[in-house]
């Protein structure tokens, strides 16, 4: 099985957080087919945490599912902000979905032992 098309993945979990009553947004629109998917969770309370794709190593052979695993947990936001210009530069093709949350719900699908 492949994997989902970025755009269609962004699309459904944009509307997944909006069923969810969960603020998010998309800042930036990547490659459709095959654009890497950054997920930023703004705390509310001048912190953030950053998610990114997951290790090869840590997903599954054959499964095609997108995981994900922490790259900046409860950071300050100008540091998971400036991760991010780096993240562009390397890949310019990346998408970055923006989501408003206390709770620091994401909904995302997380890698096995992937926790930082």
């Amino acid at each position: 099985m492949g994997r989902l098309r970025s755009d269609f993945w962004v699309a459904a979990h944009l509307r997944r957080c909006a069923v969810e009553g969960v603020d998010a947004v998309l800042r930036r629109r990547g490659s459709p087919e095959a654009g890497a998917i950054f997920v930023k969770v703004d705390l509310r309370d001048g912190t953030a945490s950053l998610y990114g794709p997951a290790p090869q190593a840590l997903v599954e052979e054959g499964r095609g599912e997108r995981l994900f695993a922490p790259l900046l947990t409860r950071a300050p936001d100008g540091e998971v902000e400036e991760r991010m210009r780096r993240e562009v530069r390397f890949d310019p093709d990346l998408w970055l979905l923006e989501i408003e949350d206390r709770a620091a719900r994401h909904f995302l699908p997380l890698a096995p032992d992937s926790e930082l």
